[in-house]
């Protein structure tokens, strides 16, 4: 058990993911996105996208093994809808595992957690809350306004 020890404290990746302690949280007490909170925010994408992952498989396997059998026209349109509500919500979940990527190549690159409109980190409560956030708060809401009000031309 020591070996198993002392290899884990001479690994340089000891920060990795799967070496953070599942209470931890990150604090803006220590270096931000430091090695300790990126693999932090890794772990955490790379389950989110682990799951979102399972949800599909499941559906999948769902779709495979049920047809359409309803006699009834309205209990068959009933389906169908359901059906049709589920798969919208898997490829909004397929467009989202594309921004859990590109948030783990800004994670590799060292960019993760910074703006990129501003360069200034993005809060910590944000990147909890939303951890595929490009922008601050504050970036964020002048986009969309400047947004709103393209539209509005």
């Amino acid at each position: 058990m020591a070996t198993a020890v002392s290899n884990i404290a001479d690994d340089p990746e000891a920060d990795s993911a799967e070496h953070i302690a599942p209470d931890y949280r990150p604090s803006p007490d220590e270096e931000f996105m430091g090695a300790r909170q990126q693999a932090y925010f890794r772990h955490k994408l790379l389950a989110w996208k682990d799951a979102i992952l399972r949800e599909a498989q499941g559906t999948l396997n769902q779709l495979q093994t049920d047809t359409l059998r309803e006699a009834d026209i309205t209990d068959r349109a009933s389906s169908e809808t359901d059906w049709s509500i589920e798969l919208r919500t898997r490829d909004r979940q397929r467009k989202l595992i594309s921004k859990i990527e590109a948030a783990l190549r800004r994670i590799d690159a060292g960019e993760y957690g910074y703006c990129e409109v501003t360069g200034e980190p993005i809060s910590l409560a944000r990147l909890e809350a939303r951890p595929i956030a490009t922008m601050t708060v504050e970036a964020q809401e002048r986009h969309e306004r400047n947004e709103k009000i393209s539209r509005e031309e």
